[in-house]
């Protein structure tokens, strides 16, 4: 799969194996979110942060190509829903893997919620989209949560469920909920033989969020996707300065708030 290695190496950082991966795949599903509403300014801020790679639905890709400044790697996401539908965990696909290379595309992503009615679709969509992956050589992120009416989605048993689906299905990357606890998470991710990536969820506080970031990297996980607690900080450049440093230094949280001018 020498594709999928050359991919990806503009998506994990090749000195730490680790990476930073900023989504802005959110204006699909909830509209004009703040921090989305001027992509070219928002996306040269990650970038200059340090941000390894982006991802963006397709109409979007033409605001990540910045004709200048630092490089960024580039995963389109296939996914989608809106939080208009009475079942906003029903995810369908709205691109395919060919047209996320004719997009220059460095990875694609697609998003499974295990325990939605929806389920076995989204399972079986996925199942082709890795296929179709292998085929072309690009890597697969898959964005997998335990999301269902009565499903705990910090539990560490139904998130570990999460991760093993996505490793089954072929996946390249995997994004899933931080249980909160590094005891718990580490048993996921030592059980895993594929890169996990914490997802950020809700807005949280600024040391909170490294917190978790730390706690999440010391047990084993080899980086974040994180999206509104990236874009939507007062200076998306300054706070993603400060998660490339725990992430890739080990910086602690403090020093890394304190240093991210």
């Amino acid at each position: 799969m020498i594709g999928k290695e050359i991919r990806l190496e503009r998506i994990l950082d090749r000195n730490t194996g680790k990476t930073v991966i900023v989504p802005m795949d959110h204006g699909f599903s909830l509209g004009q979110i703040e921090g989305l509403t001027d992509m070219p300014r928002v996306v040269s801020a990650v970038s200059e942060g340090g941000a390894n790679a982006i991802v963006l639905h397709k109409g979007m890709v033409k605001h990540g190509h910045r004709k200048g400044g630092r490089d960024i790697g580039l995963i389109v996401h296939l996914s989608a829903s809106t939080s208009l539908n009475p079942d906003p965990n029903d995810k369908v696909l709205v691109c395919t893997v060919e047209e996320a290379i004719a997009l220059g595309a460095d990875a694609v992503s697609i998003h499974v919620n295990l325990g939605a009615p929806n389920e076995s679709r989204m399972i079986e969509e996925a199942g082709r989209i890795a296929k179709e992956c292998n085929r072309w050589g690009i890597p697969l992120m898959v964005m997998i949560y335990p999301r269902g009416e009565g499903i705990d989605s910090r539990d560490p048993q139904a998130i570990g469920h999460c991760v093993r689906v996505a490793e089954e299905l072929g996946a390249d990357l995997i994004k899933t909920n931080y249980t909160g606890d590094p005891e718990t998470f580490r048993s996921i991710t030592n059980g895993c033989s594929v890169p996990v990536l914490i997802a950020g969820g809700e807005k949280t506080g600024d040391l909170a969020t490294l917190h978790a970031i730390r706690d999440a990297i010391a047990a084993g996980a080899a980086g974040v996707c994180i999206g509104r607690n990236a874009f939507q900080r007062t200076s998306p450049a300054a706070f993603v300065r400060a998660i490339c440093r725990t992430v890739h230094e080990g910086v602690d949280p403090g020093i890394a708030m304190e240093a991210r001018e």
